[in-house]
């Protein structure tokens, strides 16, 4: 599903955010992605999402090779990958169900299939009574929610997400944590940037650790999960 081959990512001025980055996580994997503030793991993410490009080496999503993507196809790339932020990116100017609707009216779905999508997504993230309230007036657990549903409405091969408990206390935490288990269950890929390493240590999935750019745990290791 991923697959890095000897990536580096250096911005301008010299520094070089990531440093010869080599691991694959193969389909309907979970691994959790770790490392200090500034060790590479935002810049990880950009680069499967195609927000940055690699200085050198390779990236392969779902086996095509990201160096080779134009323009062009980079919206169809993109539908197959749901992202989820730490500060959740929502519009408060619109509707629970119309911020999760976004990406499908972005992408041309007829309104009726769009709302059996969106109703699905929020329904499995415990949110479908809500559905018309504006989330400004949701708790942060519940906006992280929405979040999620707008990143599976699409029902993508693989799910991103960047620090997605950072501003949760620790039952809400494990409460998103077992929501991104159950997509992984219906054989959804998952990978997710935390440095929440008590949360992580009660979780049976894979680590891959940064520190400084350079990947120092987890490229050739196995996943070892009973889910």
């Amino acid at each position: 599903m991923i697959k890095f081959d000897a990536v580096s990512k250096r911005y301008p001025g010299g520094h070089e955010a990531l440093s010869n980055i080599s691991f694959h996580l193969e389909k309907a994997d979970f691994a959790f992605l770790t490392g200090h503030s500034g060790a590479g793991k935002s810049t990880l993410l950009k680069l499967i999402m195609q927000m940055e490009k690699a200085s050198s080496g390779q990236v392969f999503v779902n086996g095509q090779n990201l160096n080779r993507l134009s323009r062009r196809q980079l919206p169809y790339f993109r539908r197959n990958i749901g992202l989820v932020f730490q500060d959740h990116q929502l519009l408060f100017d619109r509707s629970v169900f119309e911020n999760v609707a976004l990406p499908l009216q972005i992408a041309g779905f007829d309104s009726r299939d769009a709302g059996r999508r969106v109703r699905a997504a929020l329904d499995k993230v415990g949110l479908l009574k809500k559905e018309n309230q504006n989330p400004i007036a949701l708790s942060g657990g519940e906006q992280q929610r929405v979040g999620i549903a707008r990143a599976v409405v699409n029902k993508p091969d693989l799910l991103l997400a960047d620090e997605p408990t950072g501003n949760l206390d620790p039952l809400l935490s494990a409460e998103i944590m077992e929501l991104f288990e159950e997509f992984n269950r219906v054989g959804v890929s998952v990978l997710i940037a935390s440095h929440d390493l008590s949360l992580i240590a009660k979780l049976r999935h894979r680590i891959l650790t940064l520190d400084h750019g350079r990947m120092i745990q987890g490229a050739t290791e196995k996943i070892v999960s009973d889910s």
